[in-house]
């Protein structure tokens, strides 16, 4: 059993599901509609101690499903009052502790079953804050395994807790790693700084990577879908598009500013020798004296000049992109 969410009309409504394998896979299924207010089923006999009211577990057995344990404790526990959770937790942490001691060999499902990539990729980044998911088939099967039997509800409910760890500025970077938008570029900075690249572009493969996987039957696995987007990728939508990727230094933004300032610009060829008389004026330096400089001159020549034709010093923009191409032709010739 598991505690679901939905939201309907702005207010977070809860229920009670339970898995259950059906034909092979599993499905889920409404036990227990709580309401708004799951607190209302916590009674207080007393002191610290507190109990589910038995008006859900006779629903529940009504349906021949018998919770184990303090499985009912364990859903409502986000719920109870704060002050009893804080008294409780020690307790609750030594048990949870004496539990996973009593089983050390439990069974290890996680290596037979085939997960779908996109969550192992987002239990990568949440569990392990992984952005290079490159050697995602070498990870150990051990970290998946809480995908194991459960409804492709449970699992997105579970992910939906999950989530809630994420800070505001990490939400449009998850969503471009779990949805691995890298593997449509080949520029360098792709996987490190998404927001250099062609924001059109990557927009347009995001939509594509969410359509394809809303109709995914494997992803879905007998759960009921329609032809408008899945609640359940709806809030990676909005991840996505309602966010910006964290703010870098001032270098990056400045070179993103750059490269779209200059998609469809292809410099004229020229020759070396124009090249030189180019640098020449733009470093206020004879050909010759180009020629002759070491590659330590030519640097801290370059640095001196930069500060005064960078467009934050008031210098020109044009002129400062050029002097920083013929920098970078200059020092290709220096050993």
């Amino acid at each position: 059993m598991y505690l679901a969410q939905t939201t309907v009309h702005g207010q977070t409504h809860y229920s009670i599901r339970e898995s259950y394998l059906h034909q092979n896979r599993f499905l889920s299924r409404n036990l227990f509609d709580i309401g708004t207010d799951p607190a209302q089923y916590i009674v207080y006999p007393g002191g610290n101690s507190f109990y589910i009211h038995e008006s859900i577990e006779e629903q529940l057995n009504d349906l021949e499903v018998y919770p184990k344990d303090d499985e009912l404790e364990d859903i409502f526990w986000r719920f109870l009052d704060p002050a009893i959770r804080r008294a409780l937790e020690t307790f609750r942490n030594r048990q949870n502790n004496l539990k996973r001691r009593k089983f050390p060999k439990a069974r290890d499902t996680a290596k037979a079953a085939k997960f779908h990539i996109f969550d192992q990729r987002r239990i990568l980044y949440l569990r392990c804050g992984r952005t290079n998911q490159q050697n995602i088939a070498c990870v150990p099967h051990k970290l998946f395994r809480v995908l194991t039997d459960k409804s492709r509800d449970e699992i997105e409910q579970m992910f939906m807790e999950m989530e809630k760890i994420l800070a505001v500025r990490e939400y449009k970077t998850y969503a471009y790693v779990i949805f691995s938008l890298k593997d449509f570029f080949t520029q360098w900075f792709a996987q490190t700084a998404p927001k250099l690249l062609d924001q059109k572009v990557v927009d347009e493969h995001f939509l594509e990577e969410i359509c394809r996987l809303n109709s995914d039957l494997a992803f879905w696995g007998g759960m009921e879908t329609g032809d408008s987007l899945n609640e359940y990728l709806v809030r990676y939508a909005v991840m996505y598009f309602d966010y910006d990727y964290a703010q870098k230094s001032f270098i990056e933004e400045y070179i993103r500013n750059f490269i779209n300032s200059r998609r469809d610009y292809h410099p004229p060829f020229t020759s070396q020798k124009s090249n030189l008389e180019e640098a020449g004026v733009l470093f206020k330096e004879t050909p010759e004296e180009l020629k002759k400089m070491t590659r330590k001159d030519l640097v801290r020549l370059y640095r001196k000049r930069i500060q005064k034709l960078h467009p934050d010093k008031g210098g020109n923009h044009d002129k400062f992109i050029k002097l920083t191409r013929s920098y970078h032709h200059l020092l290709k010739t220096k050993t």
